[in-house]
């Protein structure tokens, strides 16, 4: 079955899927030779679907692994507009970056939508996972969760579980089986306020709080620190923060600073003059280079 969302005009198939590592975490599963991005997606009224995203002139392209009804075709449109963030309103920082020397590639090629999943309990799992480790452990605990626990298309492949499935394993599993180290009790715990109706991160979405108390409500998780926190505000479109690590410094020392190290306050100071778009400013010119000027990967 074939799905089809029309696109914006300055939406970018590729630096979208690529714009950070969530398309190498399963459930995604990226294909930079062909641009197809894969993955299974959870329908609550219905066994999961796994669908094939490919990218025509001014579309994406659906691939279901099985026919769908009204109400599943809708569940999974409205995924795929999320992920891909089809309904974020680029304009006033496209327009920013068009007015700012070397920062003008940014609209031509269409950056800045980053990738995030169906749901904000799966983004903010995977965050928790990105901390204090190399990208190697944090992809062996995913895929730990994932196939341990996901639910399971036809196909094989298996969605992201669910708060309720992640609650209800002991503490060991998370020792044992996903190797989430001291993360463990923080994955277990969060799940179970998540799963309790304790906590809601999906109202993170639409929140009206101001960004500084959205922060200190999201750092009432554990595990979840400025670093992780301002991470998140990415992808639910807060970009104030910088989410500085020890990634984006290295990178910022090499493209900005001559290889030279720089302070935290140096680099803030660098990209204050982006506003309220400072840490998408700042993202999108430290991963420039991940496409060539052919539009293939670098990496």
């Amino acid at each position: 079955m074939q799905l089809s969302i029309a696109t914006p005009r300055t939406f970018s198939f590729k630096r979208t899927v690529i714009s950070h590592g969530w398309c190498d975490l399963l459930p995604f599963e990226i294909d930079r030779d062909r641009w197809t991005l894969t993955r299974a997606l959870d329908l609550s009224d219905g066994p999961p679907v796994t669908v094939q995203i490919t990218a025509t002139k001014r579309a994406v392209r659906i691939d279901s692994s099985r026919t769908l009804g009204k109400k599943a075709i809708e569940r999974v449109l409205q995924d795929v507009r999320h992920m891909l963030r089809l309904d974020d309103d680029m304009a006033v920082f496209y327009q920013t970056m068009e007015a700012t020397p070397d920062f003008e590639w940014v609209s031509e090629q269409g950056a800045g939508r980053l990738l995030r999943a169906p749901t904000v309990f799966e983004d903010l799992v995977k965050m928790i996972c990105t901390t204090n480790c190399s990208w190697s452990l944090t992809r062996k605990m995913v895929t730990g969760l994932v196939r341990n626990l996901g639910r399971e298309s036809a196909d094989g492949r298996r969605t992201f579980p669910t708060p309720e499935a992640m609650a209800l394993m002991p503490l060991k599993f998370y020792v044992n089986e996903v190797r989430a180290g001291y993360r463990a009790a923080y994955l277990k715990e969060l799940a179970e306020r998540v799963a309790s109706s304790s906590l809601n991160v999906e109202a993170w979405l639409e929140s009206p709080l101001p960004t500084a108390e959205l922060i200190k409500e999201m750092k009432s998780v554990k595990g979840v620190g400025d670093y992780a926190a301002e991470n998140v505000l990415k992808l639910l479109g807060r970009y104030d923060g910088l989410a500085l690590d020890s990634w984006t410094r290295a990178k910022f020392f090499e493209v900005r600073n001559n290889g030279r190290r720089a302070t935290d306050k140096k680099i803030a100071r660098y990209y204050s003059g982006f506003k309220e778009w400072r840490g998408l400013a700042l993202w999108c010119d430290l991963t420039r280079d991940w496409l060539d000027l052919d539009g293939r990967a670098t990496d």
